[in-house]
This record gives C-alpha cells, sequence and structure tokens, in this order.
C-alpha cells in the first residue's frame, strides 16, 4: 500500500486524537465582527463534551464593513469585488486568528483545526429566487486555502453547500449543534437565537427527533441595525435605549407583519435579501406612515423582531413548560426580551449561558462543532433534515 501523504497522514491524526482543540469562526450578516471561539472537544455525536477555552469578538472597522456591504445582499454587485473580497476576507480572517491566539498566549501548533463559517454575501431559497430552474443556492466568501495557509492550520470551511446539496436550504445549521448540546430528557427547549436573523430550535422533552424543529423566523438585528445605522449613525441600538424612547406606529407594524413569510411554514429560511430598508419603505408607504419620527421607526421596528417570535412559538409551541433560552446580539435588546417575557408569561426566558455556552460564542462554538463532526462524526438523522457531514478541508500546505 502506498503511504498517504502528509496532508492525508495529517488529517487522519488529527480525526483519531481522543481530544480536539479548534477554532470556531463566526462572521454573521450583522457584521459586526469576527467571533473566534476556540475549543476543547471530546468525543462525538451525541456523545460530544466541550469546553470554551477562549472567546473573543474582534470588532470590524468601518472601512472593511463597507468593502462587504458592497456587494452584501445585493441581486447586482460587482463580480471584481466579489472575487477580490474572496481572498482578502481569508487572509484578513487568518490575521485575526493570528491575533487572538497571541492574546491568549496560545501557539497555532497547539490548535488542531480552524472552522470558518465565512461571511454570507446572498442566500437564496428556492422560495425566494422563484426561478424554476435553479435549485436552493447560498454564497459565504472568505476562502479557506488563505485561512489554511496564513495560519498554517488545517481549515474546514463551506459548511453550508453541502446542505443545499442534500436537499435543505443551507441554514439555519443551528440545528446539529443545538441537538448535540442543547437537548435534555423532559424538558421541552426552544434554543432562540436573534442574530441578523431570528432563527430556533425545537428540543422536544421525549427526545423524539421527528418533533425537532429548526427554522428562522424573520428579522432579528438587521432591520433595526440598519435603521439606527441610517438615521442615528450607530451601529446599533445599546440597551434598546432609541427603541423605548420612541412608540409602536401599530399601522406599519401590521404591514410589516403582512408579508407572505410569515405565514409559510416551517421549516424556511431567509435573510436580508428580504428583510432590508426596501421592504420597510414598501411597508411604510402601504400604511401611510412615510413621516413617522425616526426613533418611533427603530421601536416598531424592534416591535417587528420581538412580535414575529412571539406569534411564531405561540403558533408552533403548545407548552406550559416551555425552556427558552436566547442567544446572539439580540439576547441583550432589552426591548425584546422585557416584551417575549411579557407576552410568553408561561414560559422560562433566560440565556444559554445556563447551558454552559457563551451566548455571545454560540453560533463560533456551533461552527466548532461542526468541524469536530466533519473530522470524527458520522451522519446524523434528525427529522426531515440532511443526515450529513459538512465542510471543505484546506490544508496549509
Amino acid at each position: 500500500m502506498l503511504p498517504l501523504n502528509r496532508n492525508l497522514q495529517k488529517l487522519v491524526d488529527i480525526a483519531q486524537k481522543p481530544v480536539k482543540v479548534g477554532i470556531g469562526l463566526m462572521s454573521g450578516t450583522s457584521l459586526d465582527g469576527l467571533d473566534i471561539a476556540l475549543c476543547r472537544f471530546t468525543g462525538s455525536g451525541l456523545q460530544t463534551q466541550f469546553e470554551l477555552m477562549q472567546f473573543t469578538t474582534i470588532v470590524y472597522d468601518e472601512a472593511f464593513k463597507q468593502e462587504v456591504r458592497s456587494v452584501f445582499a445585493k441581486r447586482e454587485a460587482d463580480l471584481e469585488k466579489v472575487c477580490l473580497l474572496n481572498a482578502y476576507i481569508g487572509t484578513y480572517h487568518a490575521e485575526l486568528i493570528l491575533k487572538a491566539l497571541a492574546d491568549w498566549n496560545i501557539k497555532p501548533s497547539d490548535v488542531d483545526f480552524i472552522a470558518s463559517h465565512g461571511q454570507t454575501i446572498y442566500h437564496a431559497p428556492k422560495r425566494l429566487h422563484n426561478q424554476p430552474n435553479y435549485p436552493n443556492a447560498t454564497l459565504q466568501i472568505g476562502d479557506g486555502d488563505h485561512i489554511a495557509v496564513k495560519t498554517g492550520l488545517l481549515t474546514i470551511s463551506d459548511f453550508r453547500q453541502k446542505h443545499i446539496a442534500a436537499g435543505g436550504e443551507g441554514a439555519p445549521l443551528a440545528l446539529y449543534g443545538d441537538v448535540l448540546l442543547g437537548s435534555k430528557d423532559g424538558e421541552n427547549r426552544l434554543l432562540l437565537n436573534i442574530g441578523g436573523i431570528a432563527n430556533l430550535t425545537f428540543l422536544p422533552a421525549d427526545d423524539d427527533s421527528s418533533k425537532i424543529i429548526c427554522t428562522d423566523i424573520g428579522p432579528g438585528n438587521t432591520l433595526i441595525d440598519a435603521a439606527v445605522k441610517k438615521y442615528f449613525n450607530k451601529a446599533f441600538d445599546k440597551d434598546a435605549e432609541i427603541a423605548f424612547s420612541g412608540e409602536v406606529t401599530e399601522s406599519l407594524l401590521n404591514a410589516l407583519l403582512s408579508h407572505p413569510f410569515f405565514k409559510e411554514a416551517a421549516p424556511k429560511t431567509t435573510g436580508p435579501e428580504l428583510f432590508n430598508l426596501d421592504y420597510v419603505q414598501q411597508a411604510q408607504e402601504k400604511s401611510g406612515t412615510l413621516a413617522i419620527e425616526a426613533k418611533d421607526l427603530v421601536c416598531t421596528l424592534t416591535a417587528l423582531t420581538a412580535t414575529s417570535i412571539t406569534n411564531f412559538i405561540q403558533a408552533n409551541f403548545k407548552f406550559d413548560d416551555l425552556k427558552i433560552f436566547v442567544s446572539g446580539g439580540g439576547a441583550k435588546n432589552k426591548f425584546v426580551i422585557k416584551h417575549l417575557q411579557k407576552t410568553l408569561p408561561q414560559s422560562t426566558i433566560t440565556d444559554t449561558s445556563v447551558l454552559g455556552i457563551n451566548p455571545d460564542a454560540k453560533e463560533a462554538i456551533l461552527f466548532a462543532l461542526l468541524g469536530n463532526e466533519a473530522l470524527c462524526g458520522e451522519p446524523i438523522a434528525i427529522g426531515n433534515n440532511p443526515a450529513v457531514l459538512m465542510g471543505k478541508f484546506s490544508f496549509p500546505g
């Protein structure tokens, strides 16, 4: 038998290690920064045990955000810019990883792998693009080879493509990590992530995988952040101060909620391709509210996030003992959380820290987990979701 080349041999060696140290990367639609989670894993699948060793978010500067926004969620974009950003983001993320490791006083050689989500620039499920000859599609840039070469570490990336190739929509991928890390016999649980888009995973008390639901709900922070940026020149509404200073304009809220997406059955996915300021303007025109004050607009958009979450939960989960664990930037939005507590009084609402999962780090942890599964796991059938191992391998040399 011919020997394996050094890259494949190293891959086998890492896969066979009983304990692995991996880095999970997440850069979301809010473009606030790169989440970097350093995790230690033992086992795989339902036997996975993990420890969050270190976590940081390195904030993007405004110039970088503008570069990404120039192609983000646009049906027409500069193809050369997309090409350049694919290489640039991979290199930039590699630099941020090395900076984080240096800050933590950890050598790259002490890390086994990197699992990179990349930067989503367009999400196009068939339900939204409505082109009969084309399948579900999504595109994340930030090339894994650039990360691997610059860091010297095995890099696993582009996770969403396998999910789509196997019949899914490429999102939400939180399902796999939520099931492995968040399930508990005897408890009906919702793991609610409020990032740019709000999504949730329902984990039934009886551990019946056919009852598990993982789906996008609607806008999380994306519309709030866009309005706050446009009208107040701020990155986000800290502590919902602007939202609390305004009033909900009910006619606009009803117009926003009238979009057909909210009536579609789960599971479903969406993104800023749908929920953007053009969608808001159309609702304002429909409701005759183009002249409302900016603070009232932010308040109403925040109410949209909260109300759409509540409406979905009330329509789909009839439990008196539902436990809701919140993560993502929206977990810090006091307006949203107050609304959930008021409208879902029978549910217990906390953040994921009570599960041992840093709510800010959750999505980066989940991608590190997917990387661990790609190395040593086996496909897991969860409801009607594709039973696949996801991720493409990039070697450093």
